[in-house]
Protein backbone atom coordinates (compact mmCIF):
# COMPACT_ATOMS: atom_id res chain seq x y z
CA UNK A 1 0.00 0.00 0.00
CA UNK A 2 1.10 3.54 0.69
CA UNK A 3 4.76 5.09 1.25
CA UNK A 4 5.72 8.30 2.40
CA UNK A 5 9.01 9.64 1.37
CA UNK A 6 10.37 10.30 4.88
CA UNK A 7 12.31 13.43 5.63
CA UNK A 8 14.56 14.32 8.32
CA UNK A 9 12.06 17.44 9.05
CA UNK A 10 9.82 14.39 10.15
CA UNK A 11 11.98 13.05 12.81
CA UNK A 12 12.14 16.30 14.24
CA UNK A 13 8.60 16.06 15.74
CA UNK A 14 9.13 13.02 18.14
CA UNK A 15 9.98 14.76 20.76
CA UNK A 16 7.76 15.65 23.80
CA UNK A 17 4.99 13.31 22.49
CA UNK A 18 1.78 12.17 25.11
CA UNK A 19 1.44 8.13 25.28
CA UNK A 20 -1.50 6.88 23.92
CA UNK A 21 -2.32 4.59 26.64
CA UNK A 22 -2.96 8.11 28.80
CA UNK A 23 -5.82 9.37 26.69
CA UNK A 24 -9.57 7.76 27.82
CA UNK A 25 -10.30 7.87 23.85
CA UNK A 26 -8.10 6.35 21.39
CA UNK A 27 -8.58 8.31 18.53
CA UNK A 28 -7.87 6.82 14.51
CA UNK A 29 -6.57 8.78 11.90
CA UNK A 30 -7.63 7.91 8.45
CA UNK A 31 -7.27 9.57 4.62
CA UNK A 32 -11.15 9.02 4.32
CA UNK A 33 -10.12 9.25 0.38
CA UNK A 34 -9.01 6.17 -0.56
CA UNK A 35 -12.28 3.15 -0.95
CA UNK A 36 -12.64 0.52 -0.84
CA UNK A 37 -9.90 1.00 2.73
CA UNK A 38 -11.76 4.08 3.79
CA UNK A 39 -13.36 6.81 2.03
CA UNK A 40 -16.51 8.86 3.36
CA UNK A 41 -20.01 7.95 3.14
CA UNK A 42 -22.81 9.89 2.42
CA UNK A 43 -23.82 9.81 5.65
CA UNK A 44 -20.50 12.26 5.99
CA UNK A 45 -18.99 9.24 7.77
CA UNK A 46 -15.52 6.95 7.63
CA UNK A 47 -16.81 3.90 6.21
CA UNK A 48 -15.28 0.87 3.88
CA UNK A 49 -12.62 -2.25 5.26
CA UNK A 50 -10.87 -0.37 8.04
CA UNK A 51 -13.59 1.48 9.14
CA UNK A 52 -15.38 -2.12 9.68
CA UNK A 53 -11.71 -3.49 11.14
CA UNK A 54 -10.88 -0.54 13.66
CA UNK A 55 -14.67 -0.47 14.88
CA UNK A 56 -13.51 -3.97 15.84
CA UNK A 57 -10.27 -4.26 16.91
CA UNK A 58 -11.60 -1.18 19.64
CA UNK A 59 -13.92 -3.79 20.49
CA UNK A 60 -11.31 -6.72 20.96
CA UNK A 61 -9.21 -3.98 22.56
CA UNK A 62 -11.57 -2.80 25.06
CA UNK A 63 -10.81 0.42 23.52
CA UNK A 64 -13.61 3.92 23.11
CA UNK A 65 -12.33 5.06 20.09
CA UNK A 66 -12.97 7.89 17.67
CA UNK A 67 -12.62 8.50 13.75
CA UNK A 68 -10.17 11.64 12.89
CA UNK A 69 -9.55 11.86 9.29
CA UNK A 70 -6.35 13.69 7.64
CA UNK A 71 -4.64 14.29 4.45
CA UNK A 72 -2.31 11.93 3.41
CA UNK A 73 0.82 13.85 3.37
CA UNK A 74 0.77 15.14 6.65
CA UNK A 75 -0.92 11.68 8.33
CA UNK A 76 2.14 10.63 9.63
CA UNK A 77 3.32 14.41 11.35
CA UNK A 78 0.24 14.93 12.70
CA UNK A 79 0.22 11.63 14.39
CA UNK A 80 3.53 12.13 15.60
CA UNK A 81 2.88 15.47 16.97
CA UNK A 82 -0.43 14.03 19.15
CA UNK A 83 -3.15 15.01 16.84
CA UNK A 84 -4.54 11.41 16.86
CA UNK A 85 -2.94 7.81 18.70
CA UNK A 86 -2.97 5.21 15.45
CA UNK A 87 -3.35 5.67 11.79
CA UNK A 88 -5.56 3.08 9.99
CA UNK A 89 -5.01 4.30 6.02
CA UNK A 90 -4.19 1.79 3.84
CA UNK A 91 -0.28 2.23 5.32
CA UNK A 92 2.29 0.00 4.45
CA UNK A 93 4.90 -1.23 7.08
CA UNK A 94 8.26 -0.35 5.67
CA UNK A 95 11.26 0.34 7.22
CA UNK A 96 11.83 4.24 5.96
CA UNK A 97 7.88 4.53 8.57
CA UNK A 98 9.74 2.80 11.16
CA UNK A 99 12.32 5.05 11.67
CA UNK A 100 9.68 7.56 12.63
CA UNK A 101 6.68 5.12 14.42
CA UNK A 102 6.15 1.68 15.31
CA UNK A 103 3.41 -0.37 13.38
CA UNK A 104 0.99 -3.25 14.51
CA UNK A 105 1.21 -6.62 13.37
CA UNK A 106 0.27 -6.49 9.45
CA UNK A 107 -3.87 -7.03 8.64
CA UNK A 108 -3.54 -7.77 5.11
CA UNK A 109 -1.11 -9.36 2.98
CA UNK A 110 1.14 -7.64 0.78
CA UNK A 111 -1.73 -6.38 -1.97
CA UNK A 112 -0.81 -6.13 -5.43
CA UNK A 113 -0.47 -2.65 -7.51
CA UNK A 114 -1.66 -2.64 -10.98
CA UNK A 115 -1.82 0.12 -14.04
CA UNK A 116 -4.69 1.28 -15.31
CA UNK A 117 -4.80 3.28 -18.74
CA UNK A 118 -7.16 3.79 -21.82
CA UNK A 119 -5.30 1.87 -24.13
CA UNK A 120 -2.47 -0.11 -24.73
CA UNK A 121 0.43 1.55 -23.22
CA UNK A 122 3.85 0.56 -22.39
CA UNK A 123 4.70 1.79 -19.29
CA UNK A 124 8.39 1.11 -19.25
CA UNK A 125 8.29 4.69 -21.27
CA UNK A 126 5.13 6.06 -20.45
CA UNK A 127 3.93 9.21 -18.39
CA UNK A 128 2.57 7.26 -15.11
CA UNK A 129 0.51 9.16 -12.20
CA UNK A 130 0.77 7.78 -8.74
CA UNK A 131 -0.07 9.80 -5.42
CA UNK A 132 2.59 11.46 -3.98
CA UNK A 133 4.46 9.70 -0.94
CA UNK A 134 3.26 6.12 -2.02
CA UNK A 135 4.96 2.74 -2.50
CA UNK A 136 3.88 3.44 -6.50
CA UNK A 137 5.28 6.47 -6.89
CA UNK A 138 8.72 5.31 -5.58
CA UNK A 139 8.38 2.09 -7.62
CA UNK A 140 7.67 4.40 -10.90
CA UNK A 141 10.66 6.91 -9.91
CA UNK A 142 12.98 3.77 -10.02
CA UNK A 143 11.75 2.73 -13.55
CA UNK A 144 14.39 3.16 -15.68
CA UNK A 145 12.41 5.28 -18.68
CA UNK A 146 9.21 6.25 -17.18
CA UNK A 147 8.23 9.99 -16.00
CA UNK A 148 6.72 9.85 -12.57
CA UNK A 149 4.11 12.51 -12.62
CA UNK A 150 2.96 12.80 -8.81
CA UNK A 151 -0.53 14.05 -7.44
CA UNK A 152 -1.89 15.13 -4.07
CA UNK A 153 -5.20 12.47 -3.93
CA UNK A 154 -5.85 9.03 -5.67
CA UNK A 155 -8.49 10.19 -7.65
CA UNK A 156 -6.44 13.03 -9.34
CA UNK A 157 -4.23 10.45 -10.66
CA UNK A 158 -7.27 8.40 -12.40
CA UNK A 159 -7.97 11.97 -13.74
CA UNK A 160 -4.86 12.62 -15.03
CA UNK A 161 -4.89 9.48 -17.23
CA UNK A 162 -8.40 10.54 -18.71
CA UNK A 163 -7.40 13.82 -19.18
CA UNK A 164 -3.73 12.90 -21.00
CA UNK A 165 -1.67 14.39 -18.79
CA UNK A 166 -0.71 11.01 -17.98
CA UNK A 167 -0.41 7.63 -19.82
CA UNK A 168 -1.39 5.66 -17.11
CA UNK A 169 -1.56 5.28 -13.30
CA UNK A 170 0.12 2.86 -10.89
CA UNK A 171 -1.85 2.26 -7.58
CA UNK A 172 -2.97 -0.68 -5.50
CA UNK A 173 -5.38 -2.96 -7.38
CA UNK A 174 -8.14 -2.70 -5.11
CA UNK A 175 -8.64 0.75 -5.49
CA UNK A 176 -7.91 0.60 -9.79
CA UNK A 177 -10.55 -2.64 -10.14
CA UNK A 178 -13.65 -0.96 -9.17
CA UNK A 179 -12.86 2.26 -11.57
CA UNK A 180 -11.85 -0.12 -14.47
CA UNK A 181 -15.02 -2.26 -14.02
CA UNK A 182 -17.58 0.96 -14.24
CA UNK A 183 -15.51 2.92 -16.74
CA UNK A 184 -15.15 1.64 -20.24
CA UNK A 185 -12.93 4.60 -21.37
CA UNK A 186 -10.18 2.40 -18.72
CA UNK A 187 -8.41 -0.63 -17.91
CA UNK A 188 -6.30 -2.34 -15.93
CA UNK A 189 -3.06 -3.76 -18.11
CA UNK A 190 -0.09 -5.33 -17.96
CA UNK A 191 1.01 -7.80 -14.88
CA UNK A 192 0.32 -7.40 -11.29
CA UNK A 193 2.98 -5.14 -9.31
CA UNK A 194 4.18 -6.63 -5.92
CA UNK A 195 5.36 -4.02 -3.70
CA UNK A 196 5.37 -3.45 -0.05
CA UNK A 197 4.48 -5.50 3.29
CA UNK A 198 1.43 -5.81 4.36
CA UNK A 199 -0.52 -2.76 6.21
CA UNK A 200 -0.52 -2.07 9.70
CA UNK A 201 -1.83 0.34 12.26
CA UNK A 202 1.05 2.69 13.07
CA UNK A 203 1.39 3.97 16.58
CA UNK A 204 3.94 6.32 17.72
CA UNK A 205 7.28 4.49 18.73
CA UNK A 206 6.57 5.54 22.59
CA UNK A 207 3.28 4.05 22.62
CA UNK A 208 4.19 -0.01 22.97
CA UNK A 209 1.02 -0.70 25.07
CA UNK A 210 -1.34 0.20 22.61
CA UNK A 211 0.48 -1.19 19.94
CA UNK A 212 0.58 -4.69 21.66
CA UNK A 213 -3.10 -4.42 22.24
CA UNK A 214 -3.73 -3.71 18.68
CA UNK A 215 -1.59 -6.74 17.58
CA UNK A 216 -3.18 -9.18 20.15
CA UNK A 217 -7.08 -8.26 18.67
CA UNK A 218 -5.74 -8.15 14.99
CA UNK A 219 -4.44 -11.99 16.08
CA UNK A 220 -7.36 -12.77 17.60
CA UNK A 221 -9.34 -11.71 14.59
CA UNK A 222 -7.17 -13.95 11.77
CA UNK A 223 -7.53 -16.76 14.50
CA UNK A 224 -11.08 -16.84 14.60
CA UNK A 225 -11.81 -16.31 10.59
CA UNK A 226 -13.46 -12.73 11.22
CA UNK A 227 -10.39 -10.38 9.23
CA UNK A 228 -10.43 -13.37 6.53
CA UNK A 229 -14.62 -11.95 6.42
CA UNK A 230 -13.74 -8.82 5.96
CA UNK A 231 -11.27 -9.16 3.44
CA UNK A 232 -13.42 -11.18 0.83
CA UNK A 233 -16.28 -8.38 1.95
CA UNK A 234 -14.21 -5.81 1.10
CA UNK A 235 -10.93 -6.67 -0.85
CA UNK A 236 -12.03 -9.55 -2.69
CA UNK A 237 -8.82 -10.25 -4.73
CA UNK A 238 -6.47 -9.97 -1.96
CA UNK A 239 -4.85 -13.08 -0.28
CA UNK A 240 -6.72 -13.96 2.90
CA UNK A 241 -4.70 -15.72 6.09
Amino acid sequence: MKNLILSTAVLALTGSMAMAESHSVVRLGTEGAYPPYNFINDAGEVDGFERELGDELCARAELTCEWVTNEWDSIIPNLVSGNYDAIIAGMSITDERKEVIDFSENYTQPDPSAFLAMGDVDVTTAVVAAQASTIQAAYVAGMEGATLLEFATPDETVAAVKNGEADAVLADKAFLLPIAESDAEVSIIGEDVLIGGGIGLGVRQSDTELRDKFTAAIQSMKADGTLNELIVKWLPDSATF
